[in-house]
């Protein structure tokens, strides 16, 4: 199937599309013209990246664990893929991470909120 094919397939857009294939997500093969030719299986590889992307992983791990993800369906191969399960417990400590970094930006920008909205200033 062409680009404009695969696009239609997962609701997402060409240029999205390219961009997986920029980072090494997805591996279509060339015809003599030029034109992009993607797999039927491509369909499951982009519901995966999509998935893991709204998980919070970064194209570069997604890159390294895509191999792991059932296809046709959404969810990971446990057993057969340790690398998956290190990768993932390291990206939830990155999150967990961030997480609190945030908190601590929230309650700075809450003691102003206050400090602004207090009328004597203090």
């Amino acid at each position: 199937m062409r680009i404009g094919d695969l696009a239609e397939a997962t609701g997402v857009n060409r240029r999205l599309l390219r961009y997986y294939e920029e980072q090494g997500l997805l591996h279509p093969t060339r015809t003599a013209n030029g034109y992009r030719r993607y797999a039927p299986s491509d369909v499951a590889a982009v519901r995966h990246v999509r998935a893991l992307l709204a998980a919070g992983l970064p194209t570069a791990v997604i890159a390294r664990i895509l191999h792991c993800m059932h296809d046709g369906t959404d969810g990971p191969a446990p057993p057969a893929c340790p690398t998956m399960i290190t990768e993932l417990r390291q990206e939830r400590g990155r999150i967990i991470e961030m997480i609190g970094r945030l908190q601590t930006s929230r309650q700075a920008l809450d003691a102003l909120l206050t400090a602004a909205e207090t009328p004597d200033g203090s």
